[in-house]
């Protein structure tokens, strides 16, 4: 089934092969919902499941994560004609002080391929650029990453501002990144903690569904 074939095609990270098949299921009368579910969604889920178990690495999940990418470019135009919209929306960034941007690239993909759309600030972002993001985008979701012992103060320095900026109720946060730990997240009153791409996509799709209850 074409579908399928998709999904096998995106876990080998064949980024030609899923957009042709995207543009064959297509023409063969598929819905662009369940190309995107069944197809592309899956697959990113198999990678991101493997990923959890140490059965693939990063370089597996970002070549899979592009072919992912190939197929939505693909998907998008036809996805926006038939009505269907991203499940929520995340604004995503590294903190302050913070240059890495490996593991919010990882999540920002993983995110992508839950259906979750993404604003990505990139790295070093003060407190105040989260905040205009936030009243400028209105998102779901905000997505700290920090890489650093020292730059993960920054994340409580982050969810304060939001607090005092009386946006707290309006977004779900969550925190991540290679020192930080569910204790840390829940000291500095985040509502979430992943400690990887795949569970952090996991994670963001529960905190969505919340949010829209």
């Amino acid at each position: 089934m074409i579908i399928e074939e998709i999904s096998l095609a995106l876990q080998k990270g064949k980024a030609n092969d899923v957009k042709a098949l995207v543009q064959q299921a297509l023409a063969e009368g598929y819905t662009p919902k369940d190309i995107l579910e069944k197809g592309l969604i899956q697959g990113m889920n198999v990678i991101g499941g493997k990923f959890k178990r140490n059965e693939v690495f990063v370089p597996e999940v970002l070549v899979a994560a592009r072919a992912m990418n190939a197929g939505q470019e693909i998907l998008r135009p036809v996805l926006v004609k038939s009505g269907i919209k991203p499940i929520g929306k995340a604004v995503i960034c590294t903190v302050q002080g913070d240059l890495h941007d490996i593991g919010k690239n990882l999540v920002k993909m993983m995110l992508e391929g839950q259906a979750i759309a993404c604003v990505d600030l990139g790295v070093d972002v003060p407190a105040e650029k989260v905040i205009a993001a936030i009243k400028e985008h209105e998102p779901d979701l905000l997505c700290l990453s920090a890489l650093l012992t020292t730059t993960m103060i920054m994340q409580k320095e982050i969810i304060e501002a939001v607090n005092k900026a009386g946006l707290r109720n309006r977004v779900k946060i969550m925190v991540g990144g290679a020192p930080v730990t569910e204790k840390f997240a829940l000291e500095i009153k985040a509502d979430g903690y992943a400690p990887d791409a795949a569970s952090a996509a996991e994670l963001a799709v529960q905190l969505i569904g919340e949010m829209h209850v």
